[in-house]
């Protein structure tokens, strides 16, 4: 059994305080924590960990326990290979403020030295913008600075970069394009901020060249943030799973900080708003998602500054929970369907991502849904069946690879084939033909009782010729029963659509089945109240954040009404 005064102490701490953690952290002890320290194949170097920590508090500040806990766990060894550690993949979640740079800088710049004595461990600081990776990096520069006279013997620096004299191992920042950064032999990576990446091009250039040095470790330190389905969610899941007691191949550790329930938030601050008193407000339950609280007044100043501006500015209560509570949310008022729901949409079962069916569809009633902004962007197909009360949408999105902004669309589109990512395709032609779109939905309308195909205005004046090649009418004030239906005031369609869509995501009532895209797609769709007192819909982010699929979606749902079954009793 391996005995750290320190992982016991923490231990000790959480159980006597089971308010101040929540589940991941209980679940990192029991599950992960634990069973490692009783395993007779590992070793831990507690001399290097403490002069670690003798380092780090000599040359910074004094570590916090749930920081000597963490610290402790990057010495743990394969007693039969003492080359590679137990912990390969480390992922330090918590939320702003807490000083993820002071926890993480200081540990690096000691693997750095002879004290750890790693020869070339070379460590990157990765993270999408200069900003970011260089507040990282001038934690360990200020105090080389701060001690020029001692620290000369044993380092080289400039503001890019920190050479150890005796390991020769380079302490640097990185943030420009990818694509230069092949071949780099690093014995440590810190990802910074992983809720800022939407894909996985930098992270894979970066991670190429682990494995070359002893020791190789990817450590990544982030809050959580608005983008979905990225890498941060999908690291996120995978941690669910070990933190669950599954087999943990891939040496994760996940150290989660965040609030377990966004009801509690305002428990700290009841007492305190009616008597001004801050002996009054009780910490405890914000300590969930920031461990730092009880020992940085500043900190704690600037949380209660946040949530009283919060009270005030309804519009800041998402980025209070995000920033603050590491429990992201969206605008109620403006997203589409929070990410749960989101998720929902596309999984039976959650936590173990199962696809929802569709059941038996085959000559049923569907109405076709077609969108697009321009040929030479995006445009979606899709069908919409109901059964009972589900609302189940099936669709496919073309994407033209000569756009301007193409290569700055932050979707995985290399994911191509993949589960989740079979519902697309990609077109080298200079725009997206419109007669695939219209045959793709032609070869598929065998297959069901298509009630009507409708797209608004703009999209029906590039299709109505290519429908009528196809021998579909168009409907028409003479030809109502024509099967291609033009929306003539698409502003006003989301007015009608939005409230009933909104139920049928609460409700559980939306079925996407396994789409990224689609996924996507509602995540990048915010509903806005007009000055009329309508709602439209609108891009989150115009360019780069597109939302077709779901506008297909929504106008196959503006005559929903037509799926409805009519029972005839005799």
């Amino acid at each position: 059994m391996i005995c750290c005064k320190e992982i016991d102490e923490y231990i000790r701490f959480v159980e006597k305080n089971p308010n101040e953690t929540d589940d991941e952290i209980k679940l990192l002890i029991k599950n992960i924590v634990k069973p490692t320290l009783s395993r007779d194949d590992v070793f831990f170097d507690e001399e290097t960990f403490n002069k670690a920590i003798k380092y780090c508090e000599k040359w910074y500040y004094k570590l916090f326990p749930y920081q000597k806990f963490a610290y402790a766990l990057f010495f743990m060894y394969d007693k039969n290979n003492p080359d590679i550690v137990i912990f390969p993949d480390i992922l330090i979640v918590m939320a702003r403020g807490n000083g993820k740079d002071g926890m993480i800088m200081p540990l690096a710049n000691f693997l750095q030295t002879h004290y750890y004595g790693v020869k070339n461990y070379n460590i990157d600081i990765v993270a999408t913008s200069e900003e970011q990776a260089l507040n990282s990096f001038k934690v360990v520069y200020n105090m080389l600075e701060s001690n020029k006279d001692i620290m000369k013997k044993y380092f080289y620096w400039n503001k890019t970069e920190v050479i150890n004299k005796i390991t020769h191992s380079i302490l640097r920042y990185n943030t420009a394009n990818a694509k230069t950064k092949d071949g780099k032999q690093s014995g440590m990576i810190i990802f910074n901020e992983l809720h800022a990446y939407e894909d996985y091009k930098q992270i894979n250039v970066y991670s190429s060249g682990l494995g070359k040095i002893k020791h190789a470790r990817t450590v990544t330190i982030t809050t959580n943030g608005t983008i979905r389905d990225g890498p941060l969610d999908e690291k996120l899941s995978s941690s669910k799973s070990v933190l669950n007691g599954e087999d943990n191949f891939l040496g994760l550790l996940p150290i989660i900080y965040k609030i377990k329930d966004l009801k509690t938030v305002d428990i700290p601050m009841k007492k305190f708003l009616k008597t001004k008193n801050k002996e009054d407000i009780d910490i405890t339950v914000w300590c969930q998602a920031n461990p730092s609280l009880r020992y940085m007044p500043v900190l704690m100043n600037e949380v209660i500054r946040d949530y009283l501006k919060m009270q005030k500015q309804k519009s800041y209560r998402a980025e209070f929970y995000s920033k603050r509570m590491n429990l992201p949310q969206q605008d109620e008022e403006q997203a589409v369907a929070e990410w749960d729901l989101i998720e929902k949409a596309s999984y039976s079962d959650v936590e173990n991502k199962v696809p929802r069916e569709t059941g038996k569809i085959g000559g049923r009633s569907a109405i076709v849904g077609i969108d697009f902004a321009s040929l030479r962007d995006f445009a979606t197909a899709g069908f919409l069946f109901k059964i009972d009360e589900e609302y189940i949408w099936r669709c496919k999105t073309w994407i033209c690879s000569k756009n301007k902004f193409f290569k700055d669309i932050k979707f995985p589109f290399q994911n191509i084939g993949q589960e989740g990512y079979q519902d697309f395709e990609v077109t080298l032609k200079e725009s997206i033909d419109a007669r695939e779109i219209i045959a793709w939905v032609v070869s598929k309308m065998s297959k069901y009782n298509v009630k009507k195909i409708v797209l608004d205005n703009f999209r029906f004046t590039f299709l109505k010729q290519v429908f009528e090649e196809y021998g579909i009418e168009v409907e028409t004030k003479q030809n109502p029963q024509g099967l291609v239906r033009m929306i003539r005031y698409p502003a006003s369609i989301a007015a009608i659509v939005a409230p009933r869509i909104e139920v049928a995501f609460a409700e559980g009532n939306i079925n996407i089945g396994d789409s990224a895209i689609m996924r996507w797609a509602i995540n990048n769709t915010s509903i806005k109240d007009k000055k009329d007192g309508n709602k439209s819909y609108e891009k989150i982010e115009p360019k780069l954040r597109k939302n077709d699929p779901f506008m297909a979606f929504v106008a196959a749902m503006s005559v929903q009404e037509l799926l409805d079954e009519v029972v005839i009793y005799v």
